[in-house]
């Protein structure tokens, strides 16, 4: 096993932004505000500093997957949550249902959405099918 050489200047950011497991929300905003400041010299990176941005963009990234989950919703409030972003009602999505009260029955629980209607829901939307199950 080969041991790993560390630059000075890498050496220098790791002992300005120590990298830990971040557990608190103060510490993640603290590795956001650090991340931050090496995105505003973005192009004037060198390598150093793009590896502490790759570090830093992990844990933050493993800090809020494990924090920040958006609860799953159902396929009937995803539908609604698009169409109102979209600004539809339901006598817009007669071509992807069929009839206007196929369309009523989806949308008030009556009636499971079939293969069909959800590969028109992900094609009409341009989100993936999963979304819809």
């Amino acid at each position: 096993m080969s041991a790993l050489t560390v630059s000075p200047a890498y050496t220098a950011l790791l002992t300005s932004v120590p990298p830990r497991v971040i557990r608190t929300e103060e510490q993640n905003e603290f590795f956001i505000a650090a991340l931050y400041e090496l995105e505003k010299r973005h192009k004037r990176w060198n390598k150093a500093e793009a590896e502490m941005a790759d570090l830093l963009t992990l844990l933050i990234e493993d800090y809020e997957e494990k924090n920040y989950q958006l609860p799953k919703a159902s396929g009937l409030e995803a539908i609604a949550f698009l169409m109102d972003q979209h600004g539809l009602k339901q006598k817009d999505m007669v071509d992807v249902f069929g009839t206007k009260s196929i369309v009523s029955e989806v949308m008030n629980g009556k009636r499971e959405l079939n293969k069909a209607q959800i590969q028109r829901l992900s094609e009409r939307f341009r989100v993936s099918p999963e979304l819809f199950f």
